[in-house]
C-alpha cells in the first residue's frame, strides 16, 4: 500500500506505515474501493485522507474527533465537521461557530471549509473516514475505528503537549487512553442540536481554552 494509492501525504505515511501494512488495513482499502464502486459514498475517494494532508505532522498542535462524515451530496470534503466552501452549514457547524463567536468574540465565517484550521496544526479527524450518500454510520462496519484509534494513540505517544477536543460521548470514549500527564484534554456536549439545546455545548470555552494552553508553551496560537 503506497501514498499514491492512499493519497496521503509522504510523512504521516511514513508515521502510520506500520498500520497500512497490516491485514486488516488491507481488507478495509478493499472493502472501500468495492463500496465506492456499487454506491455513492463521500468524501470523495481522493479525499478520504484530506485531514492529514492538510495538516503537517510537524506542525501538530490540536486534535478535533468527529464521528463521521457528512453524508449529504457535496458537503464531506475530508475534515471532520467541516464542508466545501458554498455549501449550506450543518447545524453542528453552526454551533460550532456559534460557540467561536461566544467564546473569542469571532464572526461567524461565509464559508464553511475549516482547512484554515487544518493548515494551522488543527487535525480535524473523523472515526469513521468515509460514509454511504444518505446514510449516516453506514460503514461503521468497516474497521476504520481500529485505524482511527491507532492514530490517536500514535499521536499521544509520539506528540506532547497536544490539545485534544472530545465533544460528545463518543468521541469521549474514543480518547479515554490519551495520557492526560502530557496533553490537554478538553471534554463537553456534542454541537449537535440535540446536545447543544440540554446545555452541553455551548459555554464549553475550548477555543479559548486551548490558545491559553499554546500560549503557555511558547507555540503559536490557532486564529480560529
Amino acid at each position: 500500500m503506497t501514498p499514491e494509492i492512499l493519497n496521503i501525504n509522504r510523512v504521516w505515511y511514513d508515521q502510520l506505515q506500520p498500520e497500512f501494512e497490516k491485514n486488516y488495513f488491507q481488507k478495509l482499502w478493499l472493502e472501500i474501493h468495492y463500496a465506492y464502486q456499487k454506491a455513492s459514498c463521500f468524501p470523495p475517494k481522493s479525499l478520504v485522507f484530506e485531514a492529514f494532508n492538510q495538516c503537517e505532522w510537524a506542525n501538530l498542535k490540536v486534535v478535533i474527533i468527529g464521528q463521521d462524515p457528512y453524508h449529504g451530496t457535496g458537503e464531506a470534503n475530508g475534515l471532520a465537521f467541516s464542508v466545501h466552501d458554498g455549501t449550506r452549514f450543518p447545524p453542528s457547524l453552526r454551533n460550532i461557530f456559534k460557540e467561536l463567536n461566544d467564546d473569542l468574540g469571532i464572526e461567524p465565517p461565509i464559508f464553511g471549509s475549516l482547512e484554515r484550521w487544518a493548515k494551522q496544526g488543527v487535525l480535524l479527524l473523523n472515526a469513521g473516514l468515509t460514509v454511504e450518500k444518505d446514510k449516516p454510520n453506514s460503514h461503521k462496519h468497516l474497521e476504520w475505528n481500529v485505524f482511527t484509534d491507532a492514530v490517536i494513540e500514535h499521536i499521544n505517544r509520539e506528540k506532547e503537549g497536544v490539545v485534544f477536543m472530545l465533544w460528545g460521548n463518543f468521541a469521549q470514549k474514543k480518547g479515554a487512553k490519551i495520557d492526560t500527564q502530557k496533553h490537554l484534554v478538553l471534554r463537553s456536549g456534542h454541537p449537535s442540536p440535540m446536545s447543544a439545546n440540554q446545555g452541553k455545548w455551548f459555554g464549553n470555552k475550548h477555543f479559548s481554552q486551548t490558545n491559553v494552553f499554546l500560549k503557555k508553551q511558547n507555540k503559536e496560537l490557532i486564529m480560529w
